[in-house]
């Protein structure tokens, strides 16, 4: 009787929780995980809220492209909320001590910031190839109406998607008896379908439209004679942006997750590739850090602004530290002009009010670039 009393507590446990049958080690988390998360928390926050700022700043200039940044900054605000929780998901072990809704909620924020960022890098992308390539049509679909309309659309989607989350366990129990969240070893039969249609509506459609409008948008700037040589370089950086955060924060976990997909059927298959597929995830995280970057390419104000609360006090630092390297007794370094200007004898006085000969370090010409940049 007691036999069978176990037993049934033992099903009834495994009922409430899939089990992991192979043997996973989660020492990655613990020695990568945790110090990514706290830079993106520690950068991310302050980051895009000040992003946020800006945003509404565009928002009252009726520039529909605020529209598309100010849901972006939203998406990874939520997704910096549940980073606290999944860094002391980390710091306990991989063993999930709260309740199974908020397992779910996390690792739904996990998803919905990845597809949703990628969702508006591709309206940032397509209001770029309209107004650059199309200026004077299309006029209906740069609006702020159409670009909350396709904001709207965006997150129902994506939202409707990740609803599946919450209709199947994420709680898994691994061998040695820890709750382990949104982490199903070997995948689960229901995963492929979705897996499948992550990688190709989510992923390589994106990425064929931010291709397309990418080139067509260059030839139309390189041949434009009447937009000015700064609004073109302006163009260019934002457009080459969104690519680039695509490619880096996205590329190799879509990678990673189709392999698994198509290959994952035993346990020395997952160990193996394990270590991979997780930091190809952990640099989703990283588009809440390069996503306020964007900014800087939009508004003038926010790259002015960003320049001398980060740049500039950086620059100063790091360049103070050289001329007092390099000063001497009779011939002290001093702050001066922030233009160079060539003196005689072949030498010429840097941003910073020194003489130096011409051939100049890789710090000095880094800090005189960092003074001009803007």
């Amino acid at each position: 009787c007691v036999n069978g009393v176990q037993n049934d507590v033992i099903m009834s446990n495994m009922s409430e929780k899939d089990v992991i049958n192979c043997t996973i080690s989660h020492e990655i988390h613990q020695y990568v995980f945790s110090c990514v998360y706290i830079l993106v928390l520690l950068v991310g926050v302050p980051s895009n809220l000040y992003s946020l700022y800006h945003a509404v700043l565009q928002l009252k200039q009726r520039n529909e492209l605020g529209v598309y940044l100010l849901n972006l900054t939203v998406s990874d605000l939520l997704y910096l909320a549940s980073l606290p929780l999944w860094l002391q998901y980390i710091f306990q072990g991989d063993d999930w001590r709260h309740r199974e809704w908020l397992c779910q909620l996390c690792g739904f924020l996990l998803y919905e910031n990845i597809y949703i960022s990628i969702g508006f890098l591709c309206c940032i992308s397509l209001d770029r190839y309209l107004a650059v390539v199309h200026p004077l049509r299309f006029n209906a679909l740069r609006s702020m109406k159409a670009a909350w309309l396709a904001s709207a659309i965006v997150w129902i989607k994506e939202i409707a998607v990740g609803v599946v989350f919450f209709r199947h366990k994420e709680l898994s129990t691994d061998r040695t008896n820890q709750s382990v969240c949104f982490e199903h070893y070997p995948m689960r039969p229901w995963e492929y379908d979705i897996n499948y249609y992550r990688f190709i509506v989510g992923f390589l459609f994106p990425l064929a439209i931010l291709l397309i409008s990418y080139l067509c948008v260059l030839r139309a700037v390189g041949r434009s004679a009447g937009t000015q040589p700064d609004q073109k370089t302006r163009i260019r950086q934002l457009v080459s942006s969104t690519i680039l955060i695509f490619l880096v924060c996205f590329s190799p976990y879509h990678i990673f997750l189709l392999v698994r997909t198509l290959l994952e059927r035993d346990c020395a298959f997952i160990e193996g590739i394990f270590n991979y597929y997780h930091l190809s995830l952990m640099l989703t995280t990283l588009n809440c850090v390069a996503d306020p970057a964007l900014y800087c390419f939009v508004s003038e104000s926010a790259r002015r602004g960003l320049y001398r609360a980060v740049v500039r006090p950086i620059a100063r630092l790091l360049c103070c530290c050289r001329r007092r390297g390099n000063a001497s007794p009779t011939n002290p370094a001093t702050d001066s002009h922030e233009v160079s200007q060539t003196g005689s004898g072949g030498q010429s006085v840097n941003p910073f009010g020194e003489k130096t000969k011409t051939h100049k370090s890789i710090l000095d010409l880094f800090c005189a670039f960092l003074f001009h940049l803007f």
